[in-house]
């Protein structure tokens, strides 16, 4: 019984009514293409342009897609934020967050979708680090990514064999008792913190990151990750 309704659980799902919210800024060498591949797999896209140098309206050609563009660089977080936001007044029945450098595959999207039915869950975590992941990142970034873990457990509460993921799937409910104030790089912590605080039902499930030259050029250095351990600091001492 528990294979069969596994094998049918995508025609529980109106795959129109799941929101991928694509935070993108300067990403012309990768958008077109991450967008259509969501959109091959039935998806709606909602790209948010955070204040790119050249708007990357160009690169969402189509009317099934939504772009939406801040007018300033206003941060990773801000732009997911509102991404969110206007896929809750559209909606949306599921709404998953989806990096716009070509790291992720689209599709996950439906796997995680599953793993949060059958489980009842609020909010689905991709994971690099699980049984049945697949990713080709450098050890060195392997273990400042471990260590990242116990930051998060220790701001956050929650202790995740991945720290910053940013393939999540989450509820209409779920996504209605997040709200991000953090709007840079450390909102991946404070989600973490308002799944805690909302007691929100979270599971971790196997996901692809595999990383390019391109991608490995836009990702965190060393630097940045200081930069987000010091931004959660700040939140937290003067919150």
């Amino acid at each position: 019984m528990g294979s069969t309704f596994i094998l049918f659980m995508p025609n529980l799902i109106n795959s129109r009514s799941v929101f991928i919210v694509v935070p993108a800024y300067n990403e012309s060498t990768s958008l077109q293409l991450v967008v259509h591949q969501l959109l091959a797999n039935g998806y709606t896209p909602i790209v948010v342009d955070d204040g790119s140098a050249k708007s990357l309206k160009p690169f969402v050609p189509t009317a099934s897609a939504f772009f939406i563009r801040h007018k300033v660089n206003l941060g990773q977080g801000a732009a997911l934020q509102t991404g969110i936001s206007f896929a809750l007044e559209k909606n949306a029945a599921y709404i998953v967050t989806f990096d716009a450098d070509g790291q992720h595959d689209a599709k996950n999207i439906n796997e995680l979708l599953q793993t949060l039915i059958e489980t009842n869950s609020d909010v689905v975590l991709g994971s690099r680090f699980m049984k049945g992941s697949v990713h080709n990142m450098t050890g060195k970034r392997k273990r400042l990514l471990k260590l990242a873990r116990y930051i998060n457990y220790f701001f956050s509460g929650l202790l995740l064999t991945d720290a910053h993921n940013g393939l999540r799937v989450m509820t209409h409910a779920a996504a209605k008792k997040i709200q991000l104030r953090e709007n840079r790089m450390a909102h991946a912590t404070e989600i973490l913190s308002q799944i805690k605080k909302n007691k929100l039902k979270y599971i971790e499930a196997p996901a692809t990151v595999l990383y390019t030259d391109y991608s490995r050029q836009k990702g965190q250095t060393v630097w940045s990750s200081f930069r987000i351990f010091f931004d959660i600091l700040l939140n937290k001492v003067f919150k």
